[in-house]
């Protein structure tokens, strides 16, 4: 039977963190002192920023920017191997759009597949409970309607927020919510305060009817290997990587050892199809010599590629690529020009 909802008053918010806090290592949005708003660890007493979509996305509270995946040290004519993916305590993210949330289904077919499965991304997707935040005010960069999502999307998320002005109203999603469902902070939704909510997500699925056309483009793409369209698209492009940096669901990375004398410890990155050295060879080729076929690689992968081995678009249209490019490159002008194709 499904739960009914409840909700939370914004002036209760922080003794409804604190209380989870007994239990669970909070992690939320949080803007840093450089003003980029990051999702890290957070103490209940910290100010966390639910008002914005952050820069960098959920993916790292599961798949971070740079990880230590064990140690390494020789002593005694012995080698000692210390791992590094235990997770101790259950963790909470809270404040997560949509868009981010579904961003984890997709990295969930790379790092939890049928053929491998990524210890270090397992450990930390099990035990963490996700708190959405439903998308009320979408911004004028964001198409997830377009690929199969939407501002109030409750698929991947256990619990969902919806801000209506003094509370949040909390609507328990998955088994994992029922913990949740006894808080003393949570009150007793009212049918008023359901028809407000309503109305609400009515009105931003309104903002974000779809601006892109999918449907058809993968085969699209089948046939443009060799277009002239590369040729022209690519030349704005600075190859800074910022776009597969920020994005929720680029996951390529590079593993380096760190070490001095007889100790050490192995490193996992992020890293980019559009860096020159991404896909250098021993042999000193490299495959993807220009921005052209590392453009190229970037909307296969995420529009062609992806959909063929996992049945899923590789992009969720949040947006950040287009927001937070330094040349403007905009992921949707592209689309509808391999559409017009």
């Amino acid at each position: 039977m499904k739960q009914k909802p409840a909700k939370v008053s914004k002036k209760e918010f922080e003794s409804f963190l604190k209380s989870l806090a007994q239990d669970y290592d909070l992690y939320a949005p949080v803007r840093l002192t450089e003003g980029v708003s990051v999702f890290k660890k957070v103490q209940p007493s910290d100010q966390i920023d639910l008002t914005s979509n952050p820069q960098k996305g959920l993916k790292e509270v599961f798949f971070p920017q740079s990880e230590v995946m064990f140690r390494y040290e020789k002593a005694e004519g012995r080698d000692q191997i210390t791992p590094m993916d235990e997770v101790r305590r259950e963790r909470v993210v809270i404040g997560t759009r949509p868009c981010d949330v579904r961003a984890l289904s997709i990295l969930d077919e790379v790092f939890l597949g049928e053929k491998y499965t990524d210890v270090y991304y397992q450990q930390k997707r099990q035990k963490t409970t996700v708190i959405g935040l439903a998308c009320h005010e979408p911004c004028s960069t964001c198409f997830c309607s377009s690929v199969g999502g939407g501002p109030f999307m409750r698929e991947g998320s256990d619990l969902l927020l919806v801000d209506l002005g003094d509370f949040y109203l909390v609507e328990f999603v998955t088994d994992k919510a029922k913990a949740f469902q006894k808080n003393e902070f949570l009150r007793e939704a009212k049918p008023e305060d359901m028809a407000l909510a309503k109305e609400v997500e009515g009105r931003a699925s309104e903002k974000t009817t779809a601006p892109v056309t999918i449907d058809g483009i993968e085969k699209k793409l089948d046939q443009m290997m060799e277009s002239p369209f590369w040729n022209r698209i690519h030349e704005k492009c600075l190859g800074c990587g910022a776009c597969t940096l920020l994005c929720p669901t680029c996951h390529c990375f590079d593993i380096v050892d760190e070490a001095l004398d007889n100790k050490g410890q192995r490193v996992r990155n992020w890293d980019s199809c559009l860096f020159t050295l991404y896909s250098l060879e021993t042999s000193g080729h490299n495959p993807r010599p220009g921005g052209r076929e590392r453009t190229r690689q970037r909307l296969m992968h995420k529009f062609n590629y992806f959909p063929k081995n996992f049945k899923k678009i590789a992009c969720v249209g949040c947006g950040r690529c287009i927001i937070y490019c330094p040349v403007n490159f905009d992921i949707r002008q592209a689309l509808e020009e391999i559409n017009a194709k």
